[in-house]
């Protein structure tokens, strides 16, 4: 044995060496876990389950090609996407992540299906990543139906339309604009002949945002698509391709669905109020300065104002709110720059409107579902 050329250590010096060294591998395994191979899914209705709450659905249904997705901890991409169907008709495939109940597949914990009147609010937020050489559209759905149901095919389908690419257009055909959530967009309304279908297109492409859902639930409601007693089973973020689509992300994903008054002020949270609506009128036309106060002790942060102009009222055009529709049972709702109103405070919007008749205000106002006095 060749002998050593170093000095041998004391017993002692040998074991807290070696106490060192494991101390630092576990501090090592501790602070620094080994990465997880993201998930790559090939097959037609291949899904898998993201952050404990969601899911992550492959869904190919309307052509045999290979789709694949790579799922990682916030979203997925396409990863492979052959094929094209004619633009004319259904799209190939909705990969996409949602929150609720699918065919009977729930996402882990879910509070859907839930009854719309219910919900306080619904918030939740969506980034995607786009690729121009693909016919598509960025597709975000809501859906609701008369029943709880899990499964199959629900009454009424919501789209919001962040981004298309290609000739492309929603099931049915445009029947205004409207603005919602703060956006401008165009609305188109059909049936797909399983389902109503209520679309909402972005003028421009939408990279990513934050808005609650219930702001488009109310227009299905006030559109005659769906009641307060329905239930909202499930909300998907996505993508319809029909040519082309590798390089499409979802980047990331999340929802909410709060249900009952918390009595915090939170998003959406009834509060007493008291409004004040002065107007300037003059033959056929007419403007309206409505001023919500609300007389609460706690605010209220995220605002709907609920109240039905009289026959013959439409509205044309509004500031420091979205009104929608623009006749009959109307909702105001607040926009990004002033959606909480403090306790004791108020908040100021106002519209112009033309008029056939006699002139008359609304009878009555609702702020988040409670019903306001008038000064």
């Amino acid at each position: 044995m060749r002998p050593s050329t170093h000095p041998v250590r004391g017993a002692s010096g040998l074991a807290g060496a070696l106490l060192a060294a494991l101390a630092a591998l576990a501090a090592l395994l501790t602070t620094a876990p080994a990465a997880q191979a993201d998930t790559a899914i090939c097959e037609q209705y291949g899904s898998t389950t993201i952050q404990g709450r969601y899911v992550v659905q492959n869904n190919r249904w309307g052509t045999s090609e290979t789709q694949c997705i790579n799922v990682t901890d916030s979203g997925f991409r396409i990863t492979q996407a052959d094929g094209s169907v004619p633009t004319n008709g259904a799209p190939k495939s909705y990969p996409s992540v949602f929150n609720g109940c699918h065919y009977t597949n729930c996402s882990p914990g879910t509070s859907l299906p839930a009854q719309l009147s219910t919900i306080s609010s619904a918030p939740t937020s969506i980034s995607y990543s786009y690729v121009s050489n693909a016919v598509y559209d960025a597709a975000y759905d809501i859906w609701l139906d008369p029943t709880p149901r899990t499964d199959g095919v629900n009454r009424t389908e919501i789209m919001v339309w962040f981004n298309k690419v290609g000739s492309v257009q929603p099931v049915g055909s445009q029947v205004g604009t409207a603005t919602v959530a703060g956006r401008q967009w165009q609305v188109w309304s059909g049936n797909n002949g399983s389902n109503d279908v209520l679309s909402f297109v972005a003028p421009s492409a939408i990279t990513s945002w934050s808005f609650d859902v219930m702001d488009f639930a109310r227009q299905a409601i006030a559109r005659g698509l769906a009641q307060n007693n329905w239930y909202l089973t499930s909300v998907q973020a996505g993508f319809e391709p029909w040519q082309n689509g590798a390089g499409l992300a979802v980047n990331s994903f999340s929802s909410t669905v709060n249900t009952g008054g918390s009595g915090s002020g939170g998003p959406g949270t009834p509060a007493a109020c008291e409004v004040t609506y002065a107007t300037s009128v003059w033959q056929n036309g007419f403007t309206a300065d409505v001023t919500v106060t609300n007389t609460a002790s706690t605010p209220v942060d995220g605002w709907r104002l609920d109240f039905t102009l009289p026959a013959g009222q439409r509205v044309t055009s509004a500031w420091n709110a979205g009104i929608t529709p623009s006749s009959g049972a109307v909702t105001a709702t607040n926009l990004a720059h002033n959606g909480q109103i403090a306790a004791g405070g108020r908040v100021t919007f106002g519209f112009q409107g033309t008029y056939s008749g006699t002139f008359a205000k609304p009878a009555g106002f609702s702020l988040n579902g409670t019903a306001c006095t008038t000064a």
